[in-house]
């Protein structure tokens, strides 16, 4: 099956998308200005090891000038190829087109019209030999040639990225080039087993069908798509994954598990090789630690200033943003590294439409635009043609409140005046300041009527408007549990990260976790969102503020899982990502408990197996599961 590259990227939200208003249709179409003003030139860059990397350079027509390089490194295809081919925008945002830049692409290795064999998340080398090759040598190498070899540069190099491409700019970072003077990874991956495909050990099983997109193998240069994606032949997601069952049911879209008769790897396993890496590694090992890029970050020089940008309502790429920017500032401490997030989702920063809206969730006009124009384009050009030093006029962290609709600056992030503050989960569907009388509230979780993560029947490549979405649905499921404060007779702000510290028990030796964060408004709210679906109000909307599951077996270990004892008492703890959102005076802070989030996640056995992914229809079984009332949620609030 051919893909429609254009929807595909768009969908997955690593490249800008732009949006006219009929006013700006007037003007001068972006494509009519890069042809106008461009020049574009595309290149074979030879890499230490012998292999040849396709990139696209397009330079200023205006030879009067010197101009630093921008750098984009992507598994998504330097397209459209032919050099009287040219892309409607380049660069970070329209305004550093039009400033004037060397923009370059590069297809990564083993992708597109680059040489070599692919490999998703390539690990990093440590004391490489001179030949031996990576993600972070191809970065030198590119930048290398590209400052010897394209005229009218200025001898600085930026990169940045969204998504993939977004941890290719971390991967920059790393043992870089002299000439790298400036960073911006943007929802960059971290690692496999917390971005993307996997939250906690939990299967995305919502993104089974973008595993061929980086599992299909390919050894020679093309300059169209490879792979084809699995068809559903519905429109009702909920009801494909339930009537699939077991996860080992999907091998068919991936013919996988078909070695012949001596046992000897055959094509099929290598053509969805991704896929085969997700089966048969279901745990935190060798193989998926090689692979995170986090551990690396004492690697990134001083001479390499970073800007980490994210949304707070990311459902791709959320741990990976927040991660790197944690793990330079720690070892690092005296780079300069920054962090942005804003009332987005996946790469919303980089888009031209004026209204921002996640789902059915308005945050206001212009917040993307005014990114592109006062933060993002001021942190190239100091770096790239400015000073460079450390006083950019920047803040350390620009942060978005999703609750006060404000931008706040501060020195660091979490800021330094949040404190800790638990509440506890008590009976009567009460949060509580104080810890009372332990008991246990229980539920059963029915394996054969999942509790949706949306209410939407709709299929979907890779979700993302659930994460604002109004919970309401769930609360109002006897599986889920749900406790939540008095309303608010003050100002309550969440600054940093959030831990839920579970005491459960379960009648089975599995489990999944679920904790969900909730924003529960007032009833006299009236929408504000025109493109609100027809039947949402914000009258009482249970606005989804952050959530995260833990797959029980990995309670302890990420590397050793273990099962539950049955009806045993069980400490869980699960760490939520951070937000900056603050419970207005007259909401309440709610906070939902569950086990099943279908088909966002696959759906656990609740009997214990060694892997999931292998497991056949008999295991699975319905529990009754407990939540104790000593458990309780900390979080960090501003003070």
């Amino acid at each position: 099956m051919k893909i429609n590259l254009t929807k595909l990227i768009l969908l997955l939200g690593l490249t800008v998308t732009m949006s006219c208003s009929k006013t700006a249709k007037k003007e001068v179409e972006p494509v009519n200005y890069v042809k106008e003003n461009y020049t574009k030139k595309e290149v074979k860059i030879t890499m230490r090891d012998g292999v040849k990397l396709h990139a696209t350079i397009y330079a200023p027509k205006d030879t009067t000038k010197t101009y630093p390089i921008l750098l984009q490194r992507t598994p998504y295809s330097c397209r459209p190829y032919g050099e009287d081919q040219m892309r409607p925008k380049i660069g970070p945002n329209e305004i550093l087109m039009k400033e004037g830049n060397i923009i370059v692409y590069e297809d990564v290795r083993g992708r597109w019209m680059s040489e070599g064999v692919y490999d998703n998340m390539r690990a990093y080398i440590p004391n490489k030999t001179e030949k031996q090759a990576d993600e972070t040598t191809d970065t030198y190498d590119t930048i290398d040639w590209l400052i010897k070899n394209v005229p009218h540069n200025n001898g600085k190099v930026g990169t940045w990225g969204i998504s993939y491409p977004g941890h290719y700019a971390t991967v920059s970072t790393i043992d870089a080039h002299p000439a790298l003077k400036a960073a911006s990874p943007q929802a960059c991956i971290g690692d496999f087993f917390f971005d993307d495909f996997h939250h906690n050990g939990a299967f995305l099983l919502s993104y089974f069908r973008a595993i061929s997109l980086f599992g299909t193998y390919k050894d020679q240069p093309t300059d169209s798509a490879w792979y084809s994606f699995p068809k559903m032949n519905t429109q009702d997601q909920y009801q494909f994954f339930l009537d699939k069952g077991p996860l080992k049911n999907l091998n068919e879209y991936f013919q996988y598990d078909k070695p012949d008769s001596k046992n000897v790897v055959s094509k099929s396993d290598i053509d969805d090789f991704f896929w085969k890496e997700i089966v048969e590694h279901p745990n935190y090992d060798s193989v998926w630690q090689s692979k995170g890029i986090i551990q690396h970050l004492d690697k990134v020089p001083s001479t390499v200033a970073t800007m980490i940008v994210g949304g707070w309502f990311d459902a791709e790429d959320l741990y990976g943003p927040l991660e790197t920017y944690k793990g330079i500032e720690k070892n690092q401490p005296n780079n300069y590294n920054t962090v942005v997030f804003g009332p987005w989702d996946h790469g919303g920063w980089s888009r031209s439409k004026v209204k921002n809206a996640v789902g059915n969730y308005y945050f206001g006009d212009s917040i993307s635009l005014n990114f592109q124009k006062n933060i993002e384009t001021k942190f190239f050009n100091h770096f790239l043609k400015g000073s460079g030093s450390k006083e950019s006029g920047l803040p350390e962290a620009y942060v978005y409140d999703t609750g006060k609709k404000k931008w706040k600056s501060y020195d660091v992030w979490p800021p330094k005046n949040a404190q800790k503050q638990s509440l506890f989960l008590a009976e009567d569907q009460n949060l509580s300041n104080t810890k009372a009388n332990t008991s246990k509230i229980s539920f059963v979780s029915d394996i054969k009527r999942p509790v949706p993560y949306s209410e939407d029947i709709k299929t979907v490549f890779t979700p993302r408007k659930y994460m604002t979405d109004d919970q309401r649905f769930a609360a109002r499921r006897p599986d889920v549990l749900v406790f939540e404060t008095e309303v608010m007779e003050e100002d309550m702000t969440l600054a940093g990260d959030i831990l839920a510290k579970l005491n459960v028990a379960t009648t089975g030796t599995a489990a999944d976790w679920i904790v969900k964060v909730i924003d529960v408004h007032p009833s006299d709210l009236k929408n504000n969102n025109e493109d609100m679906q027809s039947h949402m109000k914000l009258s009482n909307y249970h606005m989804m503020v952050r959530s995260e599951v833990l797959r029980g077996r990995f309670r302890n270990s990420f590397a050793n899982p273990e099962p539950f004892t049955p009806n045993k008492k069980t400490k869980v703890d699960i760490k939520l990502q951070d937000v900056f959102h603050t419970i207005k005076k007259g909401h309440k802070l709610q906070i939902q408990v569950q086990s099943t989030w279908f088909p966002l996640i696959d759906l656990n056995p609740q009997t214990y197996v060694d892997n999931i992914y292998k497991a056949d229809e008999k295991d699975f079984k319905t529990q009754t599961h407990s939540v104790f009332t000593d458990s309780s949620i900390e979080f960090t609030i501003l003070k």
